[in-house]
């Protein structure tokens, strides 16, 4: 009696939290928007927006970029250096430089390297949170969904060829659940207002089975009783990364990858740091560049940063693995994912479409922070058992395509009193004079969390910004004008034309699946890609049954810092995520072909393929991990 009644009071929760919001119009709890949009735009705001907007925009080289780095002199300083080139990192730059400032960002590997390109692909509220605010009365939980909610909707319209919305089904296996999930979603609907994507709505058990048709009718001792689907985004998280990378270059930003902070320069007499000493790890050169203010946006490795300027530094990052697993495409049916909310063990569980195959997650552990985290096979073990459970099909170890670990950075504010609350928002401290510190949060809202960055970073250097934050309103690069059947444009007027292996060139059809996957991932830039295809003799597929052509890695290798054959089968592609073999296949092509754009000799190929196999030795697919299969054959 007392779990029916622990149930009831839970429906009662979120049924009365529905009603206030009904009540309210959904709209009275709504704090004020954090953006502060277009207030004080010029014509010289409008210029940068047509620039980053412009298809033919051409993006300042990567010589050039660190000779202006260089070139910022102690008495000719950046207004602010950025620090790590992930998606917050990448959004600081962008804010920044459109405000009108002096900006350069250096990352020490690639743009999204780390964190940012082994996210979940969800751009979301927060379904749980939105749980957690209702039962525990937080209302500082509920401002984090709301301000989420309105955060998702931005980072699509801003991004439309690499976001998009996702329906995700719930199974309910008893009627309490099915009336539980249904009001929990409706309120997750209402929270959200005028930044829905769309309704959620009730399934019966033959909805349910025909819109997703390996979901299991029966589990153990349970039987579907129907499903409960809300909407959710999902984006190419490396892709959006990059293009924040790309566009905060076209709006004056000196970004640099592989380019390392050794060292903070500091003021002899107040000892605030005035800027940094760096390696270029590509050439293996060291120089200074001198800025007001320093942001630190280094993720997992923001205390390492912390502690260059104060080797004392109280930690602030209590870091967190997520784990995920790519199966064939057979698993979950294209445009509809499974999220279960709570599995035996408590945790969230879910299997999502992506790019033409099924990625599914997550763990959620403590772990140590590690430049390349590598899945535990009990991890890897964990998700296919739990997937198991709700599936009609039988599920194998050999079906895992690629599977990694990404490192959450889990943020304490170390100004806080109380160190024991590990917050899920972001924390912005200056613990350290000129050093502004950005860190925790989420994909989602990294928009915000920049701007808030780039606030704290005007306030420490008193700088003079020429507007306010636009990046609410600010379409990246490839997305300006973009639409869904962009891709026909290239199905009708451009042809691949490949070269055979005895030299001939021969035309090849520009097909459904190339064209959509040029268009989706390099938007309105996508028929210079096509171009290269048609024009260079680039368009075969670097891999069997995936749509990337060899003409993406020659366009990356000239217009998005692409500088090794990892940053391509990693970030500017995704081939390592989706296909840990056959990226191993496409190494010598794409490496043949950055080599023509980058002047390697045979030497720097040779080390290029080591390691790049050493790379995905860490993705731990059926073909590259050691496992002993006992339930998942």
């Amino acid at each position: 009696m007392s779990a029916t009644a622990a149930s009831l009071r839970r429906v009662a929760a979120v049924a009365t939290a529905a009603v206030a919001v009904t009540a309210c119009g959904g709209a009275v709890l709504l704090p004020p928007s954090v953006s502060s949009n277009d207030r004080g735009v010029g014509p010289v705001v409008e210029s940068t927006r047509r620039t980053i907007s412009d298809p033919n925009a051409i993006v300042p080289s990567r010589s050039v970029q660190e000779s202006t780095l260089i070139g910022a002199s102690s008495t000719s300083p950046l207004d602010i250096l950025v620090v790590g080139g992930g998606a917050t990192g990448c959004g600081v730059a962008l804010d920044a430089a459109t405000r009108g400032l002096r900006v350069g960002l250096v990352e020490r590997e690639d743009f999204s390297s780390g964190t940012s390109s082994r996210s979940t692909k969800l751009i979301h509220g927060g379904v749980r949170y939105l749980e957690k605010a209702v039962f525990n009365l937080d209302y500082g939980q509920l401002k984090l969904v709301f301000h989420a909610l309105e955060e998702r909707k931005q980072v699509i319209e801003n991004a439309p060829h690499l976001c998009h919305a996702l329906p995700c089904m719930t199974p309910c296996f008893n009627w309490f659940e099915v009336v539980y999930y249904w009001m929990g979603l409706k309120m997750y609907d209402l929270v959200a207002g005028r930044h829905i994507l769309h309704l959620s709505r009730y399934y019966s058990v033959q909805e349910s089975i025909e819109l997703f048709p390996t979901l299991a009718r029966k589990g153990k001792d349970k039987s579907l009783r129907g499903t409960v689907v809300y909407y959710d985004g999902q984006m190419n998280d490396s892709r959006l990364n990059v293009g924040l990378a790309c566009s905060a270059a076209l709006a004056g930003a000196a970004v640099l990858n592989h380019a390392e902070v050794v060292s903070f320069l500091k003021d002899e007499g107040t000892e605030r740091i005035i800027g940094a000493r760096i390696s270029d790890k590509l050439s293996g050169q060291e120089f200074e560049t001198y800025a007001k203010v320093v942001v630190n946006a280094a993720g997992p490795f923001c205390d390492s940063v912390r502690k260059m300027a104060n080797k004392d530094a109280q930690a602030m990052i209590c870091p967190s693995s997520g784990v995920h697993v790519v199966l064939p495409d057979y698993y979950s049916p294209e445009g509809m994912g499974l999220i279960v909310p709570k599995t035996k063990d408590g945790r969230v569980v879910f299997m999502l479409p992506w790019l033409g195959r099924t990625v599914a997650g997550t763990t959620d552990s403590n772990t140590s922070i590690t430049a390349l985290p590598e899945p535990h096979e009990d991890e890897i073990q964990f998700i296919l058992d739990a997937i198991c459970d709700y599936l009609n099909i039988k599920v194998r170890r050999t079906d895992v395509l690629s599977a990694w670990s990404g490192i959450r950075p889990l943020a304490m504010d170390p100004t806080a009193k109380n160190t024991e609350s590990i917050s899920r928002d972001h924390v912005v401290c200056e613990d350290y004079p000129g050093l502004v510190t950005i860190t925790g949060g989420k994909w989602t809202t990294y928009r915000s969390m920049a701007e808030d960055a780039v606030n704290a970073a005007i306030k420490s250097g008193k700088l003079s910004p020429r507007n306010e934050c636009i990046t609410g309103n600010l379409r990246l690069v490839g997305g300006d004008g973009w639409e869904s059947s962009s891709f026909t444009v290239l199905a009708q007027q451009y042809v691949r034309m490949k070269k055979t292996h005895g030299g001939k060139v021969v035309p090849g059809v520009m097909d459904t699946a190339s064209a959509k996957h040029l268009s989706h991932a390099y938007g309105t830039l996508a028929e210079r890609v096509a171009t290269i295809a048609q024009n260079e003799t680039l368009g075969k597929r670097l891999a069997h049954g995936y749509p990337y052509l060899e003409a993406e890695v020659a366009y990356c290798a000239r217009n998005e810092y692409c500088e090794s054959a990892i940053d391509f089968i990693a970030r500017r592609s995704r081939l390592a995520f989706l296909d840990t073999d056959a990226a191993g296949r496409a190494l010598p092509r794409i490496i043949e072909i950055l080599a023509k754009e980058h002047n390697w000799d045979r030497s720097r190929q040779k080390q290029e393929m080591q390691k790049a196999r050493e790379f995905l030795e860490t993705f731990k697919s059926s073909k590259n991990a050691q496992f002993h299969d006992g339930k998942h054959q």
